[in-house]
């Protein structure tokens, strides 16, 4: 298969669809150029090459890096992304070209028999790691973002979530430990003296339970953490 990503597919910032407050809402449907997406798809369909978009989160501006891409007719094409499971993103693609998979980090450990770990938690600190790694945010920006983010899933993500065909949990047991030797110096970062602080402690506290795994080595390099710390074989 190929796989494209819609996190290429933003408009240039300048133009993405603002919050109520003002704020950049990314997590609309509308900052994506669904026009081009469900065109270059139907071009793929066709048996054209097409040549894939390249969004720098630095710059918020769309590239075009010469990211060629063509299909042979039974090959199949992954796409990656928030709004998968909304109509309206493949809305000139017929149902029948179609198969959904829900990915959703839904995470088992308890910090004690009174305790759970909250989804939630291990979600943000997936994020803290991955948008300073690949998108040059710092942790206070994206704790700042946090709250849009959820309520865009509220909005675009959980209401289609019953259109997937499967379900598939992507929790790791030991990423928390992985990902904590990334996300703690970060957290520690924000200034004490402003409200974000309370949610970074929060979480500092919380991944204090966790002893530091090292070893990257012994995490396979197709395994879905790559996609937060880097070094996946996926990249190019």
């Amino acid at each position: 298969p190929i796989s494209i990503s819609l996190d290429n597919y933003f408009i240039d910032r300048e133009h993405t669809p603002r919050t109520p407050e003002g704020e950049y809402d990314f997590e609309n449907i509308k900052a994506l150029d669904i026009e081009l997406f469900n065109e270059n798809l139907l071009k793929l369909f066709q048996g054209e090459a097409v040549e894939l978009p390249r969004y720098n989160f630095i710059t918020g501006k769309r590239e075009w890096v010469g990211d060629v891409v063509k299909i042979s007719s039974h090959q199949p094409i992954i796409v990656e992304g928030i709004h998968g499971l909304n109509p309206e993103l493949t809305s000139k693609i017929p149902s029948e070209h179609k198969f959904r998979i829900y990915i959703s980090a839904i995470t088992q450990l308890n910090i004690d028999c009174h305790n759970r770990i909250p989804t939630t938690d291990a979600r943000l600190i997936r994020r803290i790691v991955r948008d300073y790694q690949f998108r040059g945010s710092e942790a206070l920006k994206t704790i700042k973002q946090w709250p849009d983010v959820r309520k865009g899933e509220e909005k675009y993500i959980f209401p289609y979530q019953e259109n997937a065909d499967v379900m598939f949990n992507s929790a790791l047991i030991y990423e928390l430990a992985v990902l904590k030797k990334y996300a703690r110096p970060l957290l520690m970062k924000i200034p004490t003296t402003i409200p974000e602080r309370a949610l970074a402690q929060r979480l500092i506290d919380f991944l204090d339970f966790f002893e530091d795994i090292n070893n990257e080595e012994a995490i396979p390099n197709t395994s879905i953490l790559h996609e937060f710390i880097g070094k996946s074989c996926f990249d190019l």
